[in-house]
């Protein structure tokens, strides 16, 4: 079976996909876009993904678009290792972890969000990177608090394996030193990212060991 993700070294979604591909063992190639010089916009990769956003995960039964879905599918009909656990509950609660990086951070934190704001309003780099700083503040208050109080905290976001949370997680974590993100006030995500980012399937995903990195 053949996987080809599309995709960009810095985006944090593509990472997602990257590590969760790695901890299925799924062997993959990438296409790759620079976001920057909208070559995600071309008429080809329009093609592919109609949003013109990475990652898309082109596999035998079709192309799949938005990293969240990608991998809950992978974990459907790749089950082992699992990435979201059995019981509902569970399964709630790392979705829950999952959506405040994936839903309240990155969409107004992305690229063509800050670069909407430079164009349209004038924020200078600084002042996107401000923005960035704040809207991860907001969103990693609440995660550090419920990381650090809930009994399922355990070596990774749920349990002592990694999950979906912990892909969402360790990349933002990866982005925010792009923004100089203090990340003093979060002792629990920094101890999750540690973890996270000792096993080879998340290092071999960072940014820097991509063929695109520049």
């Amino acid at each position: 079976m053949t996987f080809r993700l599309h995709s960009f070294f810095r985006s944090s979604t593509s990472f997602r996909v990257r590590a969760a591909l790695n901890l299925k063992c799924i062997a993959f190639d990438q296409a790759t876009y620079a976001l920057r010089k909208g070559e995600q916009r071309s008429p080809v990769y329009l093609a592919v993904n109609p949003q013109g956003l990475v990652p898309s995960l082109e596999t035998p039964e079709g192309i799949l678009t938005q990293s969240l879905a990608i991998i809950e599918w992978l974990d459907e009909v790749y089950p082992e290792p699992p990435l979201l656990p059995r019981d509902p509950w569970g399964r709630a609660r790392v979705r829950s972890l999952a959506q405040i990086i994936a839903l309240d951070i990155h969409p107004i934190n992305n690229l063509r969000v800050l670069q909407y704001l430079g164009k349209t309003f004038g924020a200078d780099e600084a002042q996107q990177a401000e923005w960035f700083r704040h809207w991860v503040g907001e969103a990693f208050q609440a995660l550090e608090t419920r990381l650090s109080r809930e009994p399922e905290t355990g070596r990774f976001c749920h349990g002592d394996t990694p999950g979906l949370p912990d892909l969402c997680l360790a990349a933002q974590v990866v982005n925010n030193a792009r923004f100089a993100v203090d990340m003093s006030p979060y002792p629990t995500i920094r101890r999750i990212h540690e973890a996270c980012m000792a096993l080879p399937a998340f290092e071999s995903a960072a940014p820097a060991h991509q063929p695109d990195a520049v």
